[in-house]
């Protein structure tokens, strides 16, 4: 059964001497705000993480597939659908909206992401619509301006014979990190269009809590460096369309600086402040 109640939640995470999302335009380095310099988290970069670790979770298990990920195309996967579901596939067949939605619906059953961030699945001689999903994740946004270094590296492999020719011990390189920033994303889960359209349940949405906490511990790496899931904050609605605006429940959570900080370095430089006074029909739910 699809959710009842609606939902919107806040993500508060940090970076430690790392990249947490680089920027083909700027060489790989870590996205910025050229106009007030604050750094910023993609909202493809944290679904990324989030398909990640539901597919390392519940991998194989029905129910649970990933839509988006690089094993095969998605035109194939969408042909499976129809194939499945018994329908005429192929580019010479009629068009028929009844068929498209049988295989939309199965998408929806058979891939946890096209349940929660829906997809565009109108591609190819078998479409299967497009779905909007009932969960959305807006950038993140640091809450100091961000400190980028340029980090000289040396390496003594070369990739090439060459190079190998070319004599001395060691290469130069470069990486950009920043030593330390504190991001903060918030999210929204609409009960309206998960009952209307994709059927994420109750359980989909407790997977999605334990994702986005865990969602870095699966994901360490050098060019990222120490990423942690530092707060979750959960507002629950009492029914299908809301009880508040959201606008007023993320108003209730401050993230700042504390006065006696010059350069936050670390996680305890920042008050975080939460008014818990909620207005009638809303469940505050700290997850972490």
């Amino acid at each position: 059964m699809a959710i009842q109640n609606r939902y919107e939640f806040v993500m508060i995470f940090d970076v430690e001497n790392g990249n947490p999302n680089g920027d083909p335009d700027a060489g790989n380095a870590p996205r910025v705000d050229p106009e007030s310099n604050h750094g910023y988290v993609t909202d493809v970069c944290l679904k990324r993480k989030i398909r990640n670790y539901i597919e390392l979770a519940k991998g194989g298990e029905p129910g649970y597939n990933i839509l988006i990920k690089p094993d095969k195309a998605l035109n194939t996967k969408f042909t499976e659908a129809y194939e499945a579901e018994g329908l005429t596939t192929g580019k010479n067949k009629k068009k028929n909206p009844a068929d498209e939605k049988t295989a939309r619906d199965y998408m929806c059953r058979n891939y946890y992401d096209v349940r929660a961030f829906g997809a565009v699945m109108s591609t190819g001689d078998d479409p299967c619509g497009i779905v909007r999903g009932p969960v959305q994740i807006n950038f993140a946004r640091s809450i100091s301006e961000i400190y980028q270094e340029d980090v000289t590296i040396t390496r003594q492999a070369r990739t090439t014979e060459d190079r190998q020719q070319k004599g001395g011990e060691t290469e130069m390189g470069k990486k950009t990190i920043i030593p330390y920033a504190l991001y903060r994303a918030e999210g929204y889960i609409s009960a309206a269009l998960a009952d209307k359209v994709t059927g994420l349940s109750d359980e989909d949405v407790e997977l999605l809590w334990e994702a986005i906490i865990n969602m870095f511990e699966h994901d360490h790496s050098a060019a990222r460096g120490k990423m942690c899931m530092r707060r979750l904050y959960v507002f629950k609605h009492e029914s299908l369309l809301g009880n508040c605006p959201s606008h007023i429940l993320f108003d209730k959570i401050v993230v700042k600086e504390k006065d006696e900080v010059e350069v936050p370095r670390q996680f305890n430089d920042y008050d975080i402040i939460v008014d818990e006074n909620m207005p009638h029909g809303v469940e505050f739910i700290s997850k972490i």
